[in-house]
């Protein structure tokens, strides 16, 4: 599917409570997803599986406490390369895709060249990870790191439109 085409997929008022439901809690068996938005539970799994081949769901999650299994240390990292180059773009790509502690990695204009979170055990995580992605590659010019303080707000929750 394009870009065009994700653009004109059109979601049904039953796909929108669908998804809805599944990004509060992804764990919930068919029949009680079919019983929250109001169709049968075959005509909801029809649904979901429409979903899951066209893309619009990529994938099922469990979203975990950082503080509750040693990672509590969140840096926002921006990355700036020598040059931007489609070959050094792509390779540090690959790396930071690739490194356990990221994960987030954004391509961004206007600015650096890539914004990452890392989600990390302490502070010698992070010099380790920064080490090995940033101070061992030759085509890093600039890193400036955050760390953050307090988490307010996390959700991978995308605010859906209304049904059209």
């Amino acid at each position: 599917m394009n870009e065009s085409d994700k653009a004109g997929l059109a979601l049904d008022a039953t796909e929108l409570r669908i998804l809805e439901q599944l990004q509060r809690d992804a764990a919930l068996t068919n029949h009680a997803l079919a019983e929250q938005v109001h169709v049968s539970p075959a005509t909801c799994l029809r649904r979901v599986r429409r979903l899951v081949k066209l893309g619009v769901i990529e994938r099922q999650v469990a979203i975990l406490s950082p503080d509750h299994l040693g990672a509590g240390l969140t840096a926002i990292v921006e990355v700036t390369l020598e040059t931007q180059s489609n070959e050094q773009l792509t390779a540090f790509e690959a790396a930071a895709d690739s490194a356990r502690e990221v994960q987030q990695c954004y391509r961004v204009s206007s600015g650096p060249d890539f914004v990452l979170i890392l989600q990390v055990a302490d502070m010698a995580a992070y010099q380790a990870a920064a080490h090995r992605l940033f101070a061992g590659n030759a085509h890093v010019r600039n890193v400036r790191t955050f760390f953050s303080l307090k988490r307010s707000k996390f959700s991978p929750a995308i605010h859906l439109p209304p049904a059209a």
